[in-house]
């Protein structure tokens, strides 16, 4: 049988280039696994690492081996969604010594009466000076810009500015189902709802394609890109580009075709290529 010690169970934490990732973070404090280094990386990471599927929408596959990642989402400077967010970011937490476990949720906001698959990454982390367990979502795009405590009867809890609430529930089974609550300009949404079921790097492999290449994916149809700030939530979704504040406010306006390439780079902080602009602006999904 194989062990949690077997390299299929691991994120290849050995493999990556710590200083390289710390440096795009822009993290310069104590490389301990400890309670505070983990606020302080998920916080950079989560502000500093834009939400993004331009690849699939470009035509490009979604590849999760950590050389890949270590390409685009540091080397390159790019962004990526939760698969990508989320396995760069265990790989850093095993390389500094903390415990991680993956986990993986049901989206529900926006998702009506239907039911989507299980397709969202995030992170059970544990650390060596404090007993608790902490959920880490980088790959969301909308944050929280901490860990949060993985307890129940906590309610309602404010991470910078924004709100959040847990609850668990018993599930089928008897297996208990937690999710995720954040208020915003639509009031009080539930977000996703996750269980404590382990995940690895297979499981993920098996969502990410599913999220990639489908065409019942919300990703394969259109552009869609998150920029998360302590205050202010931007979104690009498609050609239209929504500003959401804390406090449930927010403005939205459309963007032209050929204004894309120059908000992806001073909003969002991605900077394309020439023919990937190019391409972008003249995609099918821009022709209104």
């Amino acid at each position: 049988m194989n062990k949690p010690t077997d390299p299929a169970y691991r994120w290849n934490g050995a493999d990556l280039d710590l200083d390289a990732y710390l440096a795009r973070i822009g993290f310069d404090g104590e490389r301990t696994p400890t309670l505070a280094t983990l606020r302080r990386l998920v916080y950079l990471h989560t502000t500093s690492i834009p939400f993004e599927n331009l690849e699939i929408i470009l035509g490009r596959g979604i590849p999760l081996d950590l050389e890949s990642l270590q390409d685009k989402l540091i080397r390159r400077r790019r962004g990526g969604y939760c698969y990508e967010n989320a396995t760069l970011f265990a790989a850093a937490l095993e390389r500094l010594g903390f415990g991680v476990t993956g986990l993986a949720g049901r989206v529900t906001m926006g998702a009506g009466e239907g039911l989507r698959p299980v397709t969202h990454a995030l992170l059970r982390v544990t650390t060596r000076d404090d007993d608790r367990v902490w959920l880490c979502d980088v790959g969301f795009g909308r944050g929280p810009l901490e860990p949060y405590e993985l307890v129940s009867g906590r309610g309602e809890f404010t991470v910078g500015a924004w709100r959040f609430r847990l609850e668990r529930t018993e599930g089928e089974l008897g297996r208990p189902v937690w999710t995720l609550h954040q208020f915003g300009r639509d009031g009080w949404i539930d977000r996703y709802t996750f269980t404590e079921e382990p995940q690895y790097r297979i499981d993920y492999a098996v969502g990410n394609h599913f999220v990639s290449t489908s065409p019942r994916s919300p990703f394969t149809t259109r552009l869609f890109v998150q920029r998360f700030h302590p205050e202010t939530h931007h979104v690009l979704d498609g050609t239209t580009w929504t500003v959401e504040h804390a406090d449930g406010s927010w403005e939205t306006r459309e963007v032209e075709p050929g204004e894309l390439p120059k908000v992806l780079g001073e909003v969002f902080d991605i900077d394309l290529s020439g023919s990937d602009a190019t391409a972008l602006a003249a995609a099918p999904w821009t022709e209104r």
